[in-house]
């Protein structure tokens, strides 16, 4: 059975790109901006607050493991090493993830992406789903490999096929900016809609954004409204400010139904990402 070991108290994804969106008001129109150039720029952010997590399930390396994530914990970044890197180097793909995560941020050896890169590809072949999301921002940022938002997207999309909602946001706003495939409102909401019922509360204001805007949707105040409030609840403060613009273009009877369909809204059930 898999056990989820968080090896660092880092930022989510989500949490680093909620404060990153773009709006525009005017007097008589709310109008919500998700051009190709601006949620590129947010996106891009998104590399430097990765989670630490792995999903292991090794019972032989159990302890050396849980000692390194102890060891990481306390900030023994040598000793983490030190136990890390034989597993990776024998084919544990969790292992590898790890490895290439402190070569990423840095910790117990000295910064690099390249060798991420390549630590990263080794747990991303054996279709670790973490791996190939993380995989696919150093593509997407050119970080340690060429800059390649089709090579993104490959492996964008295969953990967003495994149900990794971070990897599923990703290969949203790829479609949303078109990069590396076609600019796709309605594929980019599909995207983040399956975040978004994950709990993704960066996704969940992205889909607000798109009901509010009718792209690739029908334009909806009231789903906006109650995509709007369940990313706030999440502390998301740019949806908390949006969903009071929202409801400046919303009837009394509107807000009142988007506030029950929040209330009611129930989240969707998919088997953890690898």
């Amino acid at each position: 059975m898999a056990q989820q070991v968080v090896i660092a108290n880092a930022a989510p994804l989500s949490d680093k790109f909620c404060g990153s969106s773009s709006y525009y008001v005017t007097t008589a129109l709310l109008v919500i901006s998700i051009t190709k150039s601006k949620v590129a720029m947010k996106l891009k952010r998104a590399i430097t607050a990765i989670v630490l997590v792995s999903v292991f399930a090794a019972p032989v390396a159990a302890g050396t493991f849980e000692d390194a994530v102890d060891a990481h914990a306390r900030g023994d970044y040598a000793k983490a090493l030190r136990l890390i890197r034989p597993l990776a180097n024998d084919g544990d793909a969790a292992a590898q993830y790890n490895l290439a995560l402190m070569y990423m941020t840095g910790r117990g050896v000295q910064q690099d992406y390249a060798v991420a890169a390549i630590w990263l590809r080794k747990a991303a072949e054996q279709g670790y789903a973490f791996a190939q999301s993380n995989l696919g921002t150093l593509y997407r940022d050119g970080r340690g490999v060429p800059e390649n938002d089709a090579e993104a997207v490959v492996w964008f999309r295969k953990a967003a096929d495994q149900g990794d909602p971070v990897a599923q946001f990703l290969l949203g706003g790829q479609y949303a900016t078109g990069q590396g495939v076609a600019w796709d409102y309605a594929e980019a909401l599909l995207w983040f809609q399956k975040a978004a019922e994950q709990g993704h509360p960066a996704a969940r204001f992205y889909l607000g954004v798109m009901y509010a805007k009718g792209d690739g949707v029908p334009q909806d105040y009231v789903r906006a409204h109650m995509w709007f409030s369940l990313s706030a609840a999440q502390g998301n403060q740019e949806a908390v400010k949006t969903l009071e613009m929202a409801e400046r273009k919303m009837t009394a009877a509107q807000i009142a139904e988007a506030q029950r369909l929040a209330r009611d809204w129930k989240p969707a059930t998919q088997p953890p990402p690898r």
